[in-house]
């Protein structure tokens, strides 16, 4: 599964995308969007601490119980600030 970063949660990852195994040393991978959301703010704790976090899938805003698939783009969007 791959999870496309933008903003500061790229900034906090290091790195525009991040791929999560679809087996994590014996962890099912996430199902749904909560579960995503979940597993990176153990991976990523400053995640936790924007004030907003979005995830799209397929270029949709996703609600936490959406489920998600290996293959559906997932991006996480950050608070925005305008200029």
């Amino acid at each position: 599964m791959t999870v496309l970063l933008f903003g500061v949660a790229k900034d906090i990852v290091g790195s525009p995308s991040l791929s999560i195994p679809t087996n994590a040393n014996g962890k099912r991978i996430p199902n749904t969007v909560g579960e995503l959301r979940t597993f990176l703010g153990k991976s990523y704790p400053e995640l936790e601490r924007l004030s907003s976090l979005a995830i799209a899938v397929n270029n949709s805003y996703a609600n936490d119980d959406e489920t998600i698939n290996s293959y559906d783009e997932i991006a996480l969007i950050p608070p925005v600030s305008g200029g």
